[in-house]
């Protein structure tokens, strides 16, 4: 009987180192997995219950206009970017008001300026930029923003800040919050919650992306973004070096403004406001930084300030309700807007 022909003992080493290099191979990548959370930027869903089920805990892509950050509506089951909604706040700094219109507000560099000012809610920005020796205005953006108010005629105060940053990774969070003066600190998880008995935060994505919300005054989503290259290139920020401008895009929702609200976003949702902004130019600009200007983050001294007075606690537009949003049929939505044909 013919032996069977005996196997070649290289190819069986050569199995052999390739089965060891494979083992390493997955422990490696499962003490990363393990080591790190996984950071997709440009996804948004609905953590929540009780909205359109098709929405629930499904990842949706942001929107080509803003592909790294957006929010969810759920109602709708569709992703939208923050800065084209009433109440947005982003780029060198763009507004959208509580009449659906777009302006800009440059303020000044390392300087503060009222953004809402209510009886029971005011909130400040601090702007950071830099200087264009060929226009006659800095470069600006929000980097932080407090907002006090008023709940249960107790006072409180919340911060939200963008940490300096050099070299931009999407993994590394660089949002600081503070309630009352005591810092907050959430697992680095999309969904991870802190709570208390006034306010809610939440993680939108596990590093850089929130929404906070006192019941009855406000809700407010945050993002930090970085000034990239071609951002730097395209609008001639010359932007580089140690300090990438990271920054906040926001988005408020308000529930109950008086009529005597004020600031530069604010005013814009009293009942009956027109602007003076120009339609017939392609960049309209707010003017009249004196007017909004603070002396602190936290302070309520702007020309404009409303906080603390009394009539406004007698003046609720329809008190408990929030401002309705409507959604025109090119997908655009906001409070108090106008869909064209």
């Amino acid at each position: 009987m013919s032996q069977p022909f005996p196997m070649s003992p290289v190819p069986m080493k050569m199995r052999s180192v390739v089965s060891c290099f494979f083992i390493l191979f997955v422990l490696w990548l499962s003490s990363t997995a393990m080591a790190e959370p996984v950071i997709i930027a440009g996804r948004v869903r609905c953590p929540r219950r009780g909205f359109n089920p098709a929405c629930f805990n499904t990842y949706y892509l942001c929107p080509i206009q803003c592909p790294n950050t957006c929010r969810m509506n759920c109602n709708l089951c569709k992703p939208v970017c923050n800065c084209n909604i009433p109440g947005g706040v982003c780029q060198d700094p763009r507004f959208v008001g509580g009449d659906g219109l777009t302006f800009y507000f440059h303020g000044r560099k390392n300087q503060h300026f009222c953004l809402v000012s209510d009886p029971n809610l005011h909130i400040n920005a601090h702007f950071i930029g830099k200087r264009n020796p060929n226009l006659r205005r800095d470069f600006t953006w929000v980097q932080s923003v407090a907002i006090l108010f008023n709940h249960h005629h107790r006072h409180h105060k919340l911060l939200i800040a963008a940490e300096k940053t050099s070299k931009w990774d999407d993994a590394v969070d660089r949002l600081h919050i503070s309630f009352n003066g005591t810092p907050i600190s959430l697992p680095a998880t999309d969904g991870a919650e802190w709570k208390s008995s006034i306010v809610t935060v939440s993680r939108t994505t596990a590093a850089n992306g929130i929404a906070i919300e006192a019941v009855g005054v406000f809700r407010v989503t945050a993002a930090v973004v970085p000034i990239t290259a071609e951002e730097s290139r395209v609008h001639g920020y010359d932007i580089g070096g140690d300090d990438c401008f990271a920054h906040l895009e926001l988005g408020f929702k308000f529930y109950n403004l008086s009529d005597e609200v004020d600031g530069v976003l604010g005013k814009t949702y009293r009942r009956g406001y027109v602007s003076k902004a120009r339609v017939d130019v392609p960049m309209q600009v707010m003017g009249g930084a004196d007017k909004y200007l603070s002396s602190g983050i936290f302070t309520k001294d702007c020309l404009v300030s409303r906080f603390g007075s009394v009539k406004g606690d007698f003046e609720r537009k329809e008190e408990g309700k929030e401002y309705l949003t409507v959604m025109c049929g090119s997908g655009r939505e906001g409070s108090g807007m106008v869909c064209k044909r």
